[in-house]
């Protein structure tokens, strides 16, 4: 592959090299740093002008500092001329910061309850907007001591425009949290998903998968859930939320898992909260063998902890987030590695073919 650069950030080397493996193609060498006073310092050591330039970082560990060193590094690539720049962002940073995706965390059951209290209060005259703090974040606002309504930020969005204003040409990213964010974009996006190498794991590391149930822990997870059961043919079962209070006795099970395994699919693993939480759900419903698979394992807080005392067999994640300390700690994760996957998109995208064909099931696989 000729006039092709390919550029690695600090976040994740490990999957750069292996994409770079699959390629047979060099990594770059660029300088990585930060001067005494933390402004990042990036040097690229080889020339770029009038070629395809991949970049390389995912959107995990220092969020902050690999979000800056990214943008740096767009911008060094458009100051050295380089004809293309595509973003390879396996896990797209501040992917969960919408207006959208806080809306969803808030207490439906409260937010509406609030807004039937103002109305009702106001019958005789104009509504005026509702005055309880969860009504107010549901709208986009909260109220802060001064009476002053504090708006949310759409740091996603934010993110968006600033890889556009460095330089960005081209963003290849996985499984977006809020598949939304790829209308914000005015530059081309493809937008891949995990669900090839998630299939195949499944069939590879589950003995007795034909006889599984597909689970989605909420009801904003069931068309990724539908879309593996689909092309599986298993039955599929849903977890969900009675009231929205964060405890065992508000969740339920629509679906039957008595005397089955089960694989719960999620997008990712964050907290482990929702993991836990769907695990002793399915053990009290009878399923005899708990799987859970997603595609981002951060892993944040207690998350390890919490899988750990799970009555889960095993968690499988991408390493679109590096995995080798999460693995130390608990020994029920697994890795399914989608450098390949990635490497094939990248030459794909290099020489205009198509990538959807990646995506297309076969049946008799």
């Amino acid at each position: 592959m000729k006039n092709i650069v390919l550029l690695n950030g600090s976040s994740h080397p490990q999957l750069a090299k292996k994409i770079s493996e699959c390629l047979g193609v060099e990594l770059s060498s660029c300088t990585l740093g930060k001067f005494s006073n933390q402004e990042t310092n990036v040097e690229i050591k080889s020339s770029v002008r009038e070629k395809h330039v991949y970049i390389i970082q995912s959107g995990c560990g220092r969020v902050n500092d690999n979000v800056i060193e990214l943008f740096i590094l767009i911008q060094a690539c458009r100051m050295g001329s380089a004809k293309r720049i595509t973003v390879v962002t396996p896990l797209f940073p501040y992917s969960r910061q919408s207006e959208k995706s806080q809306r969803k965390r808030l207490p439906q059951h409260q937010i509406g309850s609030e807004i039937m209290n103002s109305l009702t209060q106001h019958s005789g005259s104009s509504p005026s907007l509702p005055q309880g703090s969860f009504a107010q974040s549901f709208m986009g606002m909260s109220m802060g001591e001064s009476g002053y309504r504090q708006w949310c930020a759409r740091a996603g969005t934010l993110v968006a425009n600033l890889l556009q204003a460095a330089g960005a040409d081209h963003l290849i990213a996985m499984d977006l949290h809020d598949p939304q964010y790829q209308g914000f974009f005015q530059i081309p996006v493809d937008l891949i998903y995990a669900e090839p190498c998630i299939i195949q794991w499944i069939r590879s590391e589950i003995p007795n998968w034909r006889q599984a149930v597909v689970v989605s822990p909420d009801a904003g997870g069931a068309k990724r859930a539908t879309s593996i059961c689909n092309k599986l043919n298993l039955d599929f079962a849903l977890i969900h939320k009675e009231d929205l209070a964060n405890t065992k006795e508000s969740m339920g099970l629509v679906g039957e898992v008595q005397g089955r395994p089960t694989i719960i699919l999620d997008d990712m693993i964050d907290s482990g909260s929702t993991i836990g939480l769907a695990s002793e759900i399915l053990k009290r419903h009878g399923a005899t063998e708990i799987y859970a698979i997603a595609v981002h394992g951060v892993f944040s807080g207690p998350a390890l902890e919490i899988i750990n005392r799970s009555p889960v067999t095993a968690v499988a994640c991408t390493n679109t987030v590096p995995q080798e300390e999460f693995r130390n700690k608990c020994p029920k994760l697994k890795t399914i590695d989608i450098a390949p996957m990635l490497g094939e998109i990248i030459r794909r995208t290099f020489y205009g073919e198509s990538v959807s064909q990646l995506f297309v099931h076969d049946e008799q696989a």
